[in-house]
């Protein structure tokens, strides 16, 4: 990436003086996969957000990329499929940001997943994924389930299971998904809202109006085609271009509280049952855990979402009843998020049973929205949605198929996930004389092999501070 791909002015030129094969609304995991896509194929794309990359849902996830273990009991076995074999293709692509975490699944009297019912079950979500041999399921005893979690409420544990996920920063990947597209021929920008189209004489849609947020000034983007990746905003950009029409995006909460680690020391991610069915994380990262996540439908403003008094005792209760000595309060809590899926209406559905499945919406204006689905399919849903484009507009070009399985994400230096942790030992030991080894952790799983920059940059010759390091990461985003 060049100083020239960040020159915000310079930018804004091309996009004023350009028409681009594709235009894309939104700048979360699902606009930056689309433009990786289109611009690995061949195609001029450029791509608006008018806010932070990154800013609405796609940074306001459980930071997991799993495989939908509960989709299971929705009998969804084909989106179980596809995102249980992208985790793995995410982590390749990334195995600094998507890292192996192992699940413990505490299985209890009296609610719905019983022992045998839950080991067939995860038989085959394994099955499904294609996880490898030594990642597949392992069922536990009691006695096993509590070794593996003391912290756990002993009434009415039965046994465990522990099964393969992995987390993930959210955002983080998202802009590595970004700046690998930029280094690929896409222009991206934030802070520039799509405030209207731009039509021909026959209706089709040619670009649309924008707004630079930063100035307030207006101006025109050219483009043949436009895709609508907005999330939850999806709708009212189709409203612009009166193109509400059938299916529409319903809304969904997701909420996640943050407590420090010492009020809730579990020893490793676990994903537990609560009263009412739904199922509940609770995720050890550094010295914090976090707590979530909700599930209720929402129909309030969409610029500002928050945790409510009531989101938030909710994952207190869920929490203090399934672990013993743990009584958490709102005083424990240090900070929380909370985010929108934009799922795909159905009648007669609540929030938590819609599907997590992505559709396509096409107007007769050549507007193509997409919405739905879930941050570990972002891969898939962009092949699906340029396939659709590229059929449709440009099958008179020689353009190379999808090729995204195989484009390592900026950071990834890396062989595999072995040699990973390799580098983070080897990182640890060069900080060691600075006193700053706990960084190792932090700057590989936020930077990876750009850690390096960083490192050149806080002058690593030296002895290096704190203050240092957070200069040098500060430049280097």
């Amino acid at each position: 990436m060049t100083f020239s791909s960040l020159n915000r002015p310079e930018i804004i030129h091309k996009l004023k003086s350009k028409t681009f094969d594709l235009l894309i609304i939104g700048g979360g995991i699902t606009g930056a996969g689309i433009a990786l896509d289109v611009a690995s194929r061949g195609l001029s794309v450029a791509l608006v957000e008018k806010n932070d990359f990154a800013s609405g849902t796609s940074s306001r996830s459980t930071k997991l990329i799993h495989g939908g273990l509960r989709y299971l009991k929705q009998l969804e076995f084909g989106l179980v499929k596809e995102v249980g074999s992208e985790r793995a293709v995410v982590h390749k692509l990334a195995p600094h940001l998507v890292i192996p975490e192992k699940m413990l699944l505490p299985l209890v009297d009296g609610k719905s997943m019983s022992y045998w019912l839950t080991s067939i079950g995860l038989k085959i979500y394994d099955w499904l994924a294609g996880v490898k041999k030594e990642d597949r399921r392992i069922m536990l005893s009691r006695q096993q389930t509590l070794r593996a979690e003391p912290l756990l409420n002993k009434s009415g544990i039965k046994g465990g299971a522990l099964y393969a996920e992995y987390r993930t920063d959210d955002a983080r990947l998202t802009i590595e998904i970004m700046k690998t597209a930029v280094r690929h021929g896409a222009i991206a920008i934030n802070y520039v809202k799509c405030i209207g189209f731009e039509y021909d004489t026959n209706g089709l849609i040619v670009g649309i109006k924008a707004c630079d947020e930063l100035t307030g000034k207006e101006f025109s983007i050219r483009s043949k085609t436009v895709i609508n990746a907005a999330g939850p905003w999806v709708d009212e950009v189709r409203q612009m271009d009166h193109s509400i029409s059938g299916k529409h995006v319903q809304l969904t909460k997701g909420v996640h509280i943050v407590v420090d680690r010492k009020h809730l020391p579990v020893k490793q991610a676990i994903y537990f049952e609560v009263a009412d069915g739904r199922m509940i994380f609770a995720i050890p990262r550094f010295n914090k855990t976090y707590i979530g996540t909700t599930d209720t439908n929402y129909s309030e403003t969409k610029d500002q979402v928050y945790a409510t008094v009531d989101d938030v005792d909710y994952l207190l209760k869920a929490v203090n009843e399934n672990f013993e000595n743990v009584n958490l309060t709102q005083q424990h809590v240090e900070s929380s998020w909370a985010g929108l899926r934009p799922l795909i209406s159905e009648e007669g559905k609540t929030g938590s049973a819609l599907s997590r499945k992505d559709e396509i919406f096409e107007w007769t204006s050549g507007l193509i929205s997409i919405a739905g689905g879930k941050l570990t399919g972002y891969r898939k849903m962009a092949e699906r949605v340029v396939d659709l484009v590229v059929e449709k507009y440009f099958n008179d070009k020689e353009l190379k198929p999808c090729s995204t399985e195989h484009i390592p994400l900026l950071g990834n230096a890396f062989k595999d996930y072995k040699d990973v942790i390799r580098y983070r030992d080897e990182l640890k030991i060069r900080l060691m004389p600075s006193g700053l080894d706990d960084w190792a952790d932090y700057l590989l799983s936020n930077y990876g092999s750009q850690t390096e920059i960083i490192l050149q940059e806080a002058q690593y010759k030296h002895l290096i501070t704190t203050e240092d390091l957070l200069l040098a990461e500060l430049n280097f985003c």
